[in-house]
This record gives structure tokens, sequence and C-alpha cells, in this order.
């Protein structure tokens, strides 16, 4: 066993060799909130902040790309060109100036999904700014899925629920085509309503997920779920690799 000055030498000298990394790094010049910082250039654009000592409590979220929270739109200097992305998956870039864009002010309608019907003047009705749409492309530009935003309102605007669902599928909330229409509309949230009533009224019916749920309703598990709370978490972790999977 190490004495405490053995652990403090080894301490000292890993904090040596991570120092020697860093500075083996080149690295790059980038801009937060209009101030210069020096960040190694395998970072992500989240990561870059936190090195550069900004602590996230607003605009970081899930740090995989899927809650949308970290909408960030960029210019790199020399580049006319106004770039978008989201800040936990785009990578920093030399001289590129940030604005992160955690929550965009946009227009939602309050509806119980329940009381609608899956047709064109509901989209109408609920969203009459579908209507506005110029078709000028300035959403899908912007989108970080890659989404053809402007394919999927024109599907809106026929009243083709179904289609507009399928094309939004991949759609994550981040705001970011709301924040360029000059329409003023906010797409994601007309898409979305889309989604749900093609969810609730026109997608095929799952028969074995309605037996499944109706199996549950009905207590048939009760008692295994009773008998696994009680386990510890060894015994838990045996059961879960033990279970039975479908083949690859």
């Amino acid at each position: 066993m190490m004495t405490t000055e053995q652990q403090t030498l080894e301490v000292t000298k890993a904090d040596t060799r991570s120092s020697e990394r860093h500075e083996e790094v080149d690295l790059i010049r980038v801009y937060i909130m209009g101030k210069r910082y020096m960040v190694p250039p395998t970072l992500t654009i989240m990561k870059a902040m936190e090195y550069a000592g900004y602590t996230l409590i607003r605009g970081v979220g899930c740090r995989g790309g899927f809650c949308g929270a970290c909408a960030t739109a960029y210019r790199i200097l020399g580049d006319p060109k106004l770039y978008f992305g989201l800040a936990c998956q785009t990578v920093v870039q030399p001289d590129m100036y940030l604005a992160q864009i955690p929550f965009f002010p946009a227009q939602r309608s309050t509806y119980d999904i329940t009381e609608m019907e899956p047709i064109a003047a509901t989209l109408f009705t609920t969203y009459p700014e579908l209507l506005r749409c110029l078709g000028c492309g300035a959403c899908t530009k912007a989108c970080p899925q890659d989404i053809d935003v402007r394919l999927y309102m024109a599907a809106g605007m026929r009243g083709d629920i179904e289609t507009m669902a399928d094309l939004s599928f991949d759609c994550i909330m981040c705001g970011l085509c709301a924040a360029r229409c000059p329409a003023e509309e906010a797409q994601y949230n007309i898409a979305i309503l889309a989604r749900r009533l093609y969810g609730r009224y026109l997608a095929p019916r799952s028969e074995h997920l309605e037996e499944r749920l109706a199996e549950i309703e009905s207590g048939a598990f009760d008692e295994v779920l009773m008998e696994l709370k009680g386990l510890d978490e060894d015994e838990l972790k045996a059961r879960y690799k033990a279970r039975d999977i479908e083949p690859k």
C-alpha cells in the first residue's frame, strides 16, 4: 500500500502528464459570447465551452443529439454564411464565432388531441399561419437533423397529415427552423401536431401491443413485478443477463 507522500507524488505526476498532453495539442481560437478562447480542436462546442470555464445550466440536456436543447448558430471568420448545429454534436473549428439559442419563443397552440379530427381543417384552424409558408427553404438550411422542413410544410399545406408526420419524424424540436422563418411560423410545433394526429387516428394499430396492454391491465404480471421488486441489485443483473432475447 502506498504512503500518503507516494500517493501525492503519483497525483502530481498524473497532473504533469495531463498538462503535457494538452501542450502537445495545437489549440485553436474560438469566440464564445464575443470573447476569445483557446480550446483543443477535437472538442464539441459544448465541451469547448466547458473547457473555457463555462458551467452549463441551460441549453444543455441529453448531450447525445436527441433533446434539441443546445441549438447553436455560428459563423467562421471570413465566411459570410451563417451555420447551425447542435453544441453537443458539432466539433469546433478555428475562428468560430458562437451564439447559443437554448430557447426560441414561438407560437404554440393549446389543444386536446382526443377532441380533434385527423383532417386538413384541423391543421389549418389550429395553426392558420401554416398557409403563410413561402417555400423559401430557410428552415431546411437551419435544420441540424438534415430534415427537408420545406417539404413537410408543403405536405401540411396540402392537408397530407401522414406525409407531414413521416417527413418530420426525426425532428428534435430545437426551434432553429422557427428562428429563420420569414413567415414567422413554428414549423416544429405544427409538425408535432401532425405526428400526434397520425399516431392517434391514422397509424395502423399494433395487435400484439393491444394484447399485451390488455394483459397488463388485467394484472397478469403483478406477481412477477412484485417478485422483481424484492430482488437486490446483483440478483436483478443476473436475471437481466439470463433473460430470453430475440436471436441476432
